[in-house]
C-alpha cells in the first residue's frame, strides 16, 4: 500500500512506464504535475493528446511529421542523392543540430535484434529499398549506433543495397573530441586507427 490517492498512484504508474524513469522519478514527476495550475495541467495533457493524434510517419522517409511529407523531404535545397539511414527520429534531430549534413534521411524505427524478437520485416526496410529503386540515390550512409544490433542492421542493409550499385558507407567511429588516449578502450582505439584521415 503506497498511501497515495488512487488517481495519483495511476499517474505515478503511467510516468514509471517511460524508459529511464524509475519509481522515484515517476513520483517526482507526478507531484510536479499536481503542483501545476489547472490550465497548465490541461495544456500539458492536450499537448500529449495532440502529439498522438496529429503526428504520424512521413510517407517518404518515415520520420515523424504533421504533414504527409516532412519538411526535410519536401525541402528544395537538400541533396537528394544521399540518404542517411538512422534508427529513430531522435537521430534525425541529432544530425540536423550539426548543420553539416544536407542530404535526406530514412528512419528504420528500430534495429534488427533477434534477442528482442525484432526481425528485418518489422523495420522500415522495404520503404528504403523502394526509394533506392528510382536511380536518384548514389550513396547510402549507415548511421546506426555502434552496437551489436546497429552493426548487424548496417551489414544486413549493405548486403541488400550492394547489388543495386549504390555506394554504401558507414559513419566513422573513434576518439571523441577532448578525449584522452589512456582512457579509451581497445575497440575505440582500434576504430580510430582504422578510420584515420590525412592531415
Amino acid at each position: 500500500m503506497s498511501g497515495n490517492a488512487a488517481p495519483l498512484e495511476r499517474l505515478i504508474e503511467q510516468f514509471a512506464k517511460l524508459p529511464g524513469i524509475g519509481r522515484k522519478g515517476a513520483t517526482r514527476l507526478a507531484y510536479q504535475v499536481l503542483s501545476m495550475g489547472r490550465q497548465e495541467a490541461l495544456d500539458f495533457a492536450r499537448a500529449i493528446e495532440e502529439a498522438h493524434t496529429k503526428i504520424h510517419r512521413c510517407t517518404v522517409c518515415q520520420n515523424f511529421t504533421e504533414d504527409a511529407v516532412c519538411p526535410i523531404c519536401a525541402g528544395e535545397t537538400r541533396n537528394r542523392g544521399i540518404i542517411c539511414v538512422v534508427e529513430s527520429p531522435r537521430d534525425v534531430t541529432a544530425f540536423e543540430r550539426t548543420r553539416e549534413y544536407r542530404g535526406l534521411y530514412h528512419v528504420l524505427h528500430g534495429l534488427i535484434s533477434p534477442m528482442d524478437g525484432v526481425g528485418a520485416e518489422q523495420l522500415c526496410i522495404k520503404e528504403l529499398l523502394a526509394r533506392l529503386s528510382t536511380g536518384e540515390v548514389h550513396e547510402v550512409i549507415m548511421a546506426t549506433n555502434p552496437t551489436v544490433e546497429g552493426e548487424a542492421t548496417a551489414m544486413y542493409l549493405a548486403k541488400l543495397i550492394k547489388p543495386l550499385g549504390i555506394k554504401t558507407t558507414r559513419l566513422a567511429y573513434g576518439l571523441p573530441v577532448g578525449g584522452n588516449l589512456e582512457y579509451a578502450d581497445e575497440v575505440t582505439l582500434g576504430r580510430s586507427l582504422a578510420n584515420r584521415g590525412e592531415l
